[in-house]
């Protein structure tokens, strides 16, 4: 089932990702869809703490650790511009579900970008 958060619901994930012709559509369309299932599980399991918050962003990164593989036979990259705007989509997706205390950098700790 699709979020339904407010706030989310009506919020296009990665847009910078898509304003530039870098980062391929199709590729960035697969990043937007784990955020997201992220939200989706946010909404089901409904995490009572940070830690709980972190365990479920913990394997959204991981999801685009495995992301990277497409970018880059897609000719594109995670680098700097495209982790700013997931980590930014991290902190919103935390904030949007009253979580604004989560640090950013432990959001994505897993990350491998």
């Amino acid at each position: 089932m699709p979020p339904t958060h407010r706030q989310v619901a009506g919020h296009r994930f990665l847009q910078p990702l898509y304003d530039d012709d870098y980062y391929p559509d199709h590729v960035v369309d697969r990043g937007s869809a784990i955020l997201v299932r992220l939200c989706e599980r946010i909404e089901a399991d409904r995490p009572s703490d940070l830690a709980a918050l972190y365990a479920l962003t913990w394997a959204a990164t991981e999801e685009f650790n495995d992301l990277e593989a497409a970018f880059e036979a897609a000719g594109s990259e995670i680098e700097t511009v495209a982790r700013e705007a997931i980590a930014d989509e991290f902190w919103f997706v935390a904030s949007a579900y009253g979580f604004a205390e989560a640090d950013a950098e432990t959001l994505i700790a897993t990350r491998a970008w």
